[in-house]
């Protein structure tokens, strides 16, 4: 909840800058938090099992090599 008032606000301090007025800002501002809340841990989760693949595939290979 908080933090929807904190997007309102800056998308509002955006849209204000043309003079026209702040709501569509205040509406885009929002959106945006709502879906960064949304994307930014599924973006780290999808990172972190590229890198869990990536390493595995490294050490497997590693041990297949002949010594």
């Amino acid at each position: 909840m908080i933090g929807d008032l904190i997007a309102a606000a800056i998308g509002r301090k955006i849209d204000l800058r043309d003079g026209k007025g702040g709501t569509l800002g205040a509406l885009a501002g929002v959106a945006t938090w709502k879906v960064a809340r949304k994307a930014v841990p599924a973006a780290i989760v999808i990172g972190g099992a590229y890198a869990a693949l990536r390493y595995l595939n490294r050490k497997l290979d590693g041990a297949a090599a002949p010594a």
